[in-house]
């Protein structure tokens, strides 16, 4: 193999498929980057069996030939390169890098022993790139990260006609974001859950681009269907995770409420970190409602221990009595942060209940004058918080 390469694409490319390998294989080849050249481009390709990648970039020319290296050491190489044309030759057992007067001789692995990449299941329908990266990034804050439980390390994908929803949860929050997307055909129904970390680093690589992403997907027994997304060139594949006893979260949203505010989302979030300075690892930070009040008390801290207390203006708060809430603050942040909204409404049905919070003008979110939904309008953005039950 022989060929020429921008540097800044093989940067991009070998970074890319690098993320998406395991930091401990179970076998050498595994952490291995395929590099294969045709003359006119130059694909790179990864696979661990559980998840692939492949990402193919113009290469100016050369000879034909496929070499496999590490994919982690070539990716710091080419992102330490200066910024010129860079020449790749396979010579023997090795790969001979040269950037300028650069010059890295890389060991080889045997190509033969590489496992062969998932063919991309069947097209099921396109979405826009940023719309849903924008979902995907709204909806795996809220997933476990507790390998022990690998079902709720997941993002599960409901697909039902041209309507899409995106759920997690990591048992103390629950995302559920829904939204349009273009199925090939309009009876589609089906789910699927992915991985959130691998799910969240395609929907970040292929949002940098401006085509629109096409998902694939094979159904099979639970935990060996596989899902496959594809934009601009590039190319992923992973295996499902085991889906077939996901609890049925949507349930634990309220029917009613009891109170409900509308707050600066941006503001609370920078109200809560200050407060939470004082706050050890289990410590809620406390939120207090007071009716007639344009103002949110905001503490943390305890008896004996440091305290802090902040009030900010708020929109209104709706209900017959004060509510005294208590939140994870890293938990409560999370949802605020990722909301794409300036306002957040936040839905109580009393101090120890699952309280809601949702985007107020949001786009596709329907809202009155005073922050209110419309009780007829379906929400496509909700954030469910369990309480921390707090004794004062």
């Amino acid at each position: 193999m022989k060929t020429r390469i921008d540097r800044d694409q093989l940067a991009d490319v070998a970074g890319w498929v690098a993320r998406s390998l395991p930091q401990r294989p179970s076998a050498p080849v595994l952490a291995g980057i395929k590099l294969t050249a045709d003359g006119i481009k130059l694909t790179a390709e990864g696979f661990d069996y559980e998840v692939s990648t492949r990402a193919g970039v113009a290469a100016l020319g050369g000879e034909p030939g496929t070499v496999l290296v590490s994919a982690r050491l070539l990716s710091e190489i080419a992102k330490a390169l200066p910024n010129k044309p860079v020449d790749l030759a396979a010579a023997g057992t090795h790969l001979e890098l040269v950037c300028g007067s650069a010059r890295f001789t890389l060991p080889t692995m045997p190509v033969e022993d590489y496992p062969t990449l998932p063919a991309m299941p069947q097209p099921i329908g396109s979405i826009d790139a940023a719309v849903f990266a924008r979902a995907v990034m709204q909806t795996a804050v809220a997933a476990g990260r507790d390998e022990a439980l690998p079902m709720m390390t997941g993002v599960r994908i409901e697909f039902d006609g041209d309507r899409m929803a995106l759920l997690a949860t990591d048992r103390y929050r629950l995302v559920v974001r829904e939204l349009s997307w273009k199925p090939d055909t309009d009876d589609l129904s089906a789910q699927a859950l992915i991985p959130a970390k691998t799910l969240s680093e395609v929907a970040k690589v292929l949002a940098a681009g401006t085509d629109p992403i096409t998902l694939a997907l094979t159904a099979g027994t639970p935990g060996e269907g596989v899902i496959g997304f594809e934009a601009g060139g590039r190319r992923v594949t992973s295996r499902l995770l085991d889906g077939a006893n996901y609890p049925p979260v949507r349930s634990l949203f309220p029917e009613e409420v009891h109170a409900s505010a509308l707050v600066p989302a941006d503001e609370l979030v920078q109200v809560v970190k200050r407060v939470a300075l004082v706050a050890e690892r289990t410590t809620p930070v406390l939120l207090t409602f007071t009716p007639g009040d344009t103002t949110l008390l905001v503490e943390a801290g305890g008896a004996g221990e440091a305290r802090a207390a902040e009030t900010m203006p708020i929109g209104h708060y709706k209900a017959g009595e004060s509510i005294t809430i208590g939140f994870n603050p890293q938990y409560l942040i999370d949802g605020l942060a990722h909301l794409g909204a300036s306002h957040a409404l936040i839905e109580m049905v009393g101090a120890y209940k699952p309280a809601v919070i949702s985007p107020v003008g949001a786009a596709n979110d329907s809202q009155s004058g005073d922050g209110e939904r419309d009780e007829q309008e379906t929400h496509p953005h909700r954030y469910l918080i369990m309480p921390i039950r707090v004794t004062r």
